[in-house]
């Protein structure tokens, strides 16, 4: 009996492990958010931000994608422009939904550092660039067109 429990446990274990790994910010800015935000995972939870100018709605579902009901919950949203750091208050407006305004702009390189506690869980945040350009996943990320292969010529150091 107990056998089967033990190996129950490593089986859901595993399947929690991997998931988890695929959840990368990579994973979610190739894949379409369902209201058009960025996706971003935090202990249990995605969060995915929708960020219009004063406006920022978050949708809360787990990893299955299934709505994670806010009720009594509290959120807040640091935007950080540079040096200027705005605070928005977010509020449940829906079954998973938690809105918030305030007087901020939002610029490509805006980061969006969103606080979540809900009744009876851990506190949670997770980090947004709503308006950095898609597709671009990161300054240092390598290219192919540097990727000579395996035909790379080495130079003697000159003395």
């Amino acid at each position: 009996m107990n056998n089967t429990i033990a190996a129950l446990l490593v089986g859901v274990t595993l399947a929690l492990s991997v998931s988890a790994q695929a959840h990368t910010d990579e994973f979610f800015e190739s894949v379409e958010a369902p209201h058009g935000g960025q996706l971003r995972m935090t202990g249990p939870f995605h969060l995915e931000l929708v960020a219009t100018g004063g406006d920022l709605t978050v949708y809360v579902t787990d990893h299955a994608d299934n709505v994670i009901s806010v009720d009594g919950g509290l959120a807040k949203a640091n935007i950080e422009n540079g040096s200027t750091r705005t605070q928005v208050n977010l509020h449940p407006v829906g079954s998973n939904i938690l809105r918030g305004s305030g007087a901020f702009s939002l610029t490509p390189s805006t980061v969006v550092v969103v606080f979540m506690k809900l009744p009876n869980q851990d506190g949670y945040a997770a980090r947004f660039m709503p308006l950095k350009p898609k597709g671009k996943q990161g300054e240092n990320a390598p290219s192919h067109a540097d990727d000579a292969g395996p035909h790379h010529h080495h130079h003697p150091p000159k003395h």
